[in-house]
């Protein structure tokens, strides 16, 4: 007991040796090989970093640089790449529309804009048959050989500005280098995924959109054609002459280069329940990049409730939609148009949208109405004063707006006359049958000029009693800073069953001195 007694007065209470001081011990965990929770965490929210920096410079890398010029036959073409949820490719013709096809599957969709044509190379194809069969010949391959160029560019902008991205965000290079790795992988999988499911037989099989929706009927069946090689390279050097001779028209047209700050204006009318009408619509508005559209009335039949929801197409345009009452629309069609976010309703008022001052006034008459508009009137005296009245009223508004009105709006030309000197243009409707004049001027008043549409719609039903289809058509007018009207275009699409499409510039020069409009009949 002793010797047991003295060995613990020689230690301390966990054995050791004493020394005469106190000392301290530091528990240390045991090591087990595996890293604790927290460290897991951060490494996988690293690897989320490094994945969501690679994705969204692969984005913005595709963006700034997927695209690239390229001839195409006689055209210069841009090729764009961009991502998408799902693969296909878009043809576009401006201003005539375009082609959607299904032509292969993952996440890149390519744009393929043609633009301008070489003059040269547009001639020689016009002139010499064999320059049509190489030029159809060479097409393919142009676009081969344009498509490839875009991959490799896209691929190496889509790694090169993931690493720049990578750089700035972890100042690791490890880090910058996995982002870079996983860019290639993913920009050059899409790219890759997209040739590996390439369907050429898409072409085939192309969903038409804007003025190229009647392009069936110029070529044919897609299918057969492509069955009967011989009668398809027949087709095409036809379809690209064609083509080719409708670029080169309107290259030729009159010289007008619209400067900046030019406004334009979409002068429709008389649609009469044609939904064909709207598509045309919705695509000279954004291939001409339109800032008003004006529609002169008469865009129903009968006015009834059933056919207000024809309206609704307005607010599809998301451009200011000015109207005036025809007298085919009745008040029930003006309200559902003044329900739309965009329409302004003119009668007897005045507006202002892009810098223009617009007066308008709706038709006196309602067609089924036959208390305004008696069956058989034609030119009696009592139709023809309430059609003159209403431009006799507008005259008034005009003279007495606060701001000088530059477009004045009526559905009948007959209304037109009492406007002269108020105004510099008229614009009117109703006689499915465009027309361009000069009023007879009031001395020491400024001249005006009367612009008649022909329909929009191509008259609705009673387009098709004639021999032809009465066309659709519709006019883009240019207005310079000062508001006054440079140039127009015309616009006109062959009617029911026909596929034609005509475009005529004009360039404002002093107009001729029209004769007088008469009181048209109803």
């Amino acid at each position: 007991m002793d010797g047991q007694e003295n060995e613990q007065r020689n230690t301390g209470d966990n054995g050791a040796p004493a020394t005469g001081r106190t000392r301290r011990w530091t528990i240390r965990p045991r090591r087990t090989g595996r890293p604790d929770r927290s460290s897991r965490l951060r490494r996988f929210g690293m690897a989320l970093a490094v994945l969501a920096v690679a994705l969204a410079g692969v984005v913005i890398g595709t963006y700034a640089g997927g695209h690239v010029s390229t001839d195409i036959g006689p055209f210069r073409a841009q090729l764009k790449l961009a991502p998408a949820v799902a693969g296909s490719t878009t043809v576009d013709i401006p201003p005539l529309g375009a082609l959607q096809l299904d032509s292969h599957d993952g996440p890149t969709h390519l744009t393929v804009e043609l633009g301008s044509l070489d003059q040269r190379r547009t001639e020689a194809i016009i002139n010499d048959p064999a320059s049509i069969n190489r030029a159809s010949q060479s097409a393919v391959e142009d676009v081969r050989t344009g498509v490839m160029r875009l991959g490799v560019r896209t691929l190496g902008c889509a790694v090169l500005i993931t690493l720049l991205l990578a750089a700035l965000v972890f100042r690791n290079v490890r880090r910058t280098a996995w982002a870079g790795g996983l860019a290639l992988a993913v920009a050059g999988g899409s790219l890759g995924l997209s040739a590996a499911t390439l369907r050429p037989q898409a072409i085939e099989e192309p969903r038409y959109e804007g003025l190229l929706v009647n392009a069936p009927a110029i070529v044919g069946d897609a299918r057969r054609i492509a069955n009967d090689y011989s009668k398809y390279a027949e087709q095409l050097r036809l379809l690209v002459g064609n083509v080719s001779k409708l670029y080169t028209t309107v290259s030729a047209l009159p010289v007008y280069a619209p400067a900046p700050g030019t406004t334009r204006v979409l002068h429709v009318s008389d649609m009469h329940l044609n939904p064909t009408g709207w598509s045309l619509i919705q695509t000279v508005v954004e291939q001409f990049d339109i800032d008003v559209v004006i529609d002169t009335g008469d865009i129903t039949d009968w006015g009834s409730e059933p056919e207000a929801s024809f309206v609704g197409s307005i607010a599809q345009l998301k451009k200011p939609y000015v109207y005036i009452r025809g007298n085919h629309d009745s008040g029930k069609t003006a309200a559902a148009v003044a329900r739309q976010p965009n329409a302004i309703v003119l009668d007897n008022t005045t507006t202002t949208v892009a810098g223009l001052t617009i007066a308008g006034i709706g038709d006196p008459r309602f067609t089924p109405d036959k208390n305004t508009s008696p069956a058989g009137s034609g030119l009696t005296k009592q139709v023809a004063e309430r059609v003159i009245g209403a431009g006799e009223q507008l005259a008034t508004t005009v003279r007495n707006s606060p701001q000088k009105v530059n477009i004045a709006l009526v559905h009948d030309p007959a209304s037109a006359g009492p406007l002269s000197g108020t105004c510099p243009l008229v614009l009117a409707g109703h006689l499915h049958q465009r027309q361009v004049s000069k009023l007879p001027q009031v001395p020491g008043q400024q001249p005006t000029q009367l612009m008649v549409e022909g329909s929009t719609g191509g008259a609705g039903l009673r387009g098709l009693e004639g021999e032809k289809p009465t066309p659709l058509s519709m006019s883009v007018l240019y207005f310079d800073q000062q508001k006054l009207l440079q140039a127009y275009d015309d616009i006109t699409v062959g009617g029911t069953g026909q596929s034609q499409v005509n475009l005529e510039r004009h360039v404002i020069k002093e107009p001729a001195k029209g004769e007088q409009v008469p009181v048209t009949p109803t």
